[in-house]
This record gives structure tokens, sequence and C-alpha cells, in this order.
């Protein structure tokens, strides 16, 4: 879940432990409120990831977890 506060390109990717790019979420313009954006990690094998949240200047990174 996210909240965009301005008009503004929004990108989430997913990487694996090796910084490969594994999944795109998101990747384009979003207009003002709140979203919500479900991961289908079943291609993957279990194991630690990282995704990155970019809007505007602001950049966060979080790792984690896939277990099956």
């Amino acid at each position: 879940k996210f909240s965009i506060l301005h008009s503004q390109f929004a990108i989430l990717k997913v990487y694996d432990l090796l910084g490969r790019e594994v999944a795109t979420l998101v990747n384009e313009e979003k207009q003002p409120g709140n979203y919500e954006v479900k991961f289908d990690g079943r291609n993957l094998s279990s194991g630690v990831y990282f995704y990155i949240f970019r809007v505007g200047n602001y950049i966060e990174t979080k790792k984690m977890i896939l277990i099956k």
C-alpha cells in the first residue's frame, strides 16, 4: 500500500539479491490518492528480495522474504 500526495510518476520494482530486476509492479503517472499493489511471486523461488519505491525525489528500499 502507498499514498501519493501530488500527481507524480511512481515506480515500484522488485529485485533479487544479485540486483536483477524480477518484476515491475508500478511504472506510471499516478494521481493523488491511496493505492494497493498485489505481488504474485509464484514464478520466483523462495528467498530474499528487495523492492524499491520511487515517487518524485522520494526513494524507499525494503527487504521482502518470499516463502513458498
